[in-house]
């Protein structure tokens, strides 16, 4: 899937993915899709739910190696 923003929290532990991610969607205008890498398990559930209290699509996730990773279309 292609994002117009990437953000890497890739060896940070919760609460920092979720904090840099609030921080991130601020600065992506509305329809644009940000791509997050994360490797805190916690994310899995984390993400979903904020998304869903914010309003974001979580358009996509995987995981692949004990990295997770995220797409996430801000609101129009």
């Amino acid at each position: 899937m292609k994002s117009q923003h990437t953000l890497d929290a890739r060896g940070l532990l919760c609460p920092e993915p979720v904090m840099m991610l609030h921080a991130a969607v601020r600065k992506v205008a509305a329809g644009e899709v940000l791509q997050m890498f994360a490797t805190d398990p916690s994310t899995q559930r984390d993400v979903p739910k904020f998304c869903q209290f914010l309003g974001y699509e979580l358009v996509q996730h995987a995981e692949e190696n004990d990295e997770f990773v995220y797409w996430i279309r801000k609101a129009d």
